[in-house]
């Protein structure tokens, strides 16, 4: 069993779900609801195992991991349990569509989350990174190397700072939305990611952490 989840499965409420965990499960990036199903307690071995959600199937009566046949796994960021230990969460980075009708989420009309755009606009991005130069503006810069986008990137951060002292809020954001943009294709041609630059922020305001944890308790304490 991996170290990687900070959960002990003897600590959950099995009895109240007669053996039968329900799991919520979370993209780790977006936030986006992906699946709904159930977890009896080899199920939760298997996946603190294998890094890859694995559940039971009540219809097959098996153990079944997603992605065994369609290799969409689903690889395992981290595990939780609400309040009661009687249900789980699991954020998960999805290999391709989690439902088996091919889409993103089995809740496909669920509401879009503000943020979520950005881990769509990354993969985007991503996806042009091997294109024919022809065929997008995205795929160009990447032909064109990273001194030149990195080039771009400073142009665009020098547009954004000249818009910022002007009374145009709709030049302005439109700046910040280039920069953002190839700010993007340059972490993407550097092969990191927005999360690599999240997670740089969290280690440098550990404090903001602190202060939710600490906040958090005070509410709690009132009620």
């Amino acid at each position: 069993m991996t170290d990687n989840f900070n959960l002990d499965p003897e600590s959950l409420d099995w009895e109240k779900v007669n053996g039968m965990m329900p799991v919520i499960v979370q993209n780790y990036e977006t936030g986006k609801v992906l699946m709904f199903a159930y977890m009896n307690r080899e199920a939760l071995d298997k996946t603190m195992e294998l890094g890859k959600a694995t559940f039971f199937s009540r219809t097959k009566q098996r153990l079944w991991t997603k992605g065994e046949e369609s290799q969409h796994y689903l690889f395992v960021k981290s595990i939780t349990t609400d309040c009661d230990r009687d249900t789980l969460l699991l954020m998960a980075d999805p290999v391709g569509p989690t439902c088996h009708n091919g889409t993103e989420s089995c809740f496909d009309d669920q509401p879009e989350l503000p943020f979520a755009f950005l881990a769509a606009l990354e993969a985007l991005v991503e996806s042009r990174k091997n294109s024919s130069p022809e065929e997008s503006y995205t795929a160009k810069l990447f032909h064109n190397g990273i001194p030149r986008i990195a080039k771009k990137v400073g142009e665009e951060a020098v547009e954004t700072a000249l818009a910022a002292v002007t009374d145009d809020d709709k030049e302005f954001i439109g700046e910040v939305a280039d920069l953002l943009f190839h700010t993007t294709v340059l972490l993407s041609a550097k092969n990191k990611k927005l999360t690599d630059v999240i997670e740089c922020l969290q280690e440098r305001h550990s404090d903001f952490k602190n202060y939710k944890i600490l906040h958090a308790i005070k509410k709690a304490r009132t009620c």
